[in-house]
């Protein structure tokens, strides 16, 4: 039986180290992308004792064609999208890049993968910012959107 792979966009972060943890201990194959302007930081998966375990690739959200080649290159079976500009306030000092990344990023990955590998498996971390000034606890699907910064509203 072949592995099936699962792509982590986001995967020096706490969730991404501990979602490939999870999926490595059910027989995936596991590539994390990271931005490589930023480089990949591996201390979680050392920590985690996934470190060698884990492949690499360099992606970038911001590039439409990067990204058909990452995915063509994969052939993922599912994605886990984990990447953001996360910091709320950069985002008012930055709300262009962090829409481009936060909301523009997801839909370049979604036309690449509809392009390349349009059977996997998609999975969108979001925030609960997008509800900023909650109207209502707890929150739910029909719970509407309220977001108070640029990260929210991406």
């Amino acid at each position: 039986m072949v592995a099936k792979t699962a792509l982590i966009t986001g995967i020096s972060g706490q969730d991404g180290a501990y979602l490939a943890r999870a999926l490595l201990a059910r027989g995936y194959r596991v590539v994390g992308a990271f931005r490589r302007t930023s480089g990949i930081s591996v201390g979680r998966h050392e920590e985690l004792g996934i470190s060698g375990e884990v492949e690499l690739v360099d992606k970038e959200l911001l590039e439409a064609s990067n990204l058909r080649h990452v995915l063509n290159k994969l052939k993922p079976d599912e994605i886990y999208n984990l990447a953001a500009q996360s910091f709320v306030g950069l985002s008012f000092e930055r709300p262009l890049y962090t829409s481009d990344i936060d909301a523009l990023g997801v839909l370049r990955l979604l036309e690449a993968m509809r392009e390349v590998c349009p059977g996997a498996r998609f999975y969108q971390a979001s925030t609960s910012e997008m509800f900023g000034k909650v109207q209502e606890t707890p929150q739910n699907e029909k719970t509407p959107f309220y977001p108070r910064s640029p990260y929210g509203v991406a």
